[in-house]
């Protein structure tokens, strides 16, 4: 009975945390460069049932059974990679990626990766994204923008009044579920260097969008719900159970 009650309340702690990813999901659904983050769930813990050889009730070895189960858990969060859908803006500024590659950003903290295309250019003429972090450029430093007419080539080429300004360096990584990690809210920190050569084309005047699907979320958050929902239901039942034997025991 006691491991009904732990099956029960380890399905609920689990069910709340799948909720909090998939809210936090649905907050960045019209986040520029937002990855979904994905998360399942595992067995608990499980223990061996054991009985008397035989007739199982007389003495001697146990026989091995089988395994009980005691419930679930939530597996560590993954990060879902896949392109997101591209917007035009019409905004200079505005950079998407279309296939593989991150853009690469100077931070406090060291470098870190991004899909969010949301440049400017700030006060001190430097290229920098939405938070401040500086966009770094294929040397690795961060990339000077004088004023005039911008345009940037599909290879991070940028030209400002027909002259060559830089060009913004991209990063890739051979299997980036593994290799990235979140680190700020729309970025993410490498245990070492870019793995790949592999990038794909900047898009000037256009954003990559969240890869979130609405529907598919919507439908999800309804079935997490409802789980959570029957396993507290069978956690008052082992409740009243547990209190309905103690009872009865009580009596003998």
């Amino acid at each position: 009975m006691i491991k009904g009650l732990y099956a029960a309340a380890s399905a609920m702690i689990a069910g709340a945390t799948r909720q909090e990813v998939l809210s936090h999901n649905a907050a960045n659904m019209e986040t520029p460069g937002f990855k979904q983050a994905l998360i399942s769930l595992d067995d608990f813990l499980h223990t061996p049932v054991v009985y008397p050889p035989g007739n199982r009730s007389g003495a001697g070895s146990l026989e091995f059974i089988g395994y009980h189960g005691l419930g679930v858990e939530a597996t560590p969060e993954t990060t879902d990679f896949s392109q997101g859908p591209l917007r035009e803006t019409g905004e200079v500024l505005d950079l998407a990626i279309e296939g593989p590659g991150f853009f690469r950003l100077q931070t406090p903290d060291g470098e870190r990766y991004s899909r969010d295309g949301r440049f400017l250019r700030n006060t001190a003429g430097q290229l920098a994204n939405v938070d401040g972090y500086l966009v770094l450029g294929t040397t690795g430093q961060p990339i000077q923008i004088p004023e005039g007419s911008i345009s940037i080539g599909q290879d991070g080429t940028i030209t400002v009044n027909n002259q060559a300004a830089g060009r913004i360096g991209l990063a890739a990584f051979t299997d980036p579920e593994t290799e990235l990690t979140r680190d700020l809210p729309n970025a993410y920190a490498a245990a070492g260097a870019p793995t790949s050569q592999a990038v794909g084309n900047i898009q000037q005047g256009y954003l990559e969008y969240s890869n979130v699907n609405a529907a598919q979320l919507m439908g999800q958050m309804v079935s997490v719900a409802r789980a959570y929902e029957a396993a507290q239901r069978m956690v008052q039942v082992q409740d009243e159970l547990l209190g309905r034997s103690i009872s009865q025991l009580g009596r003998l």
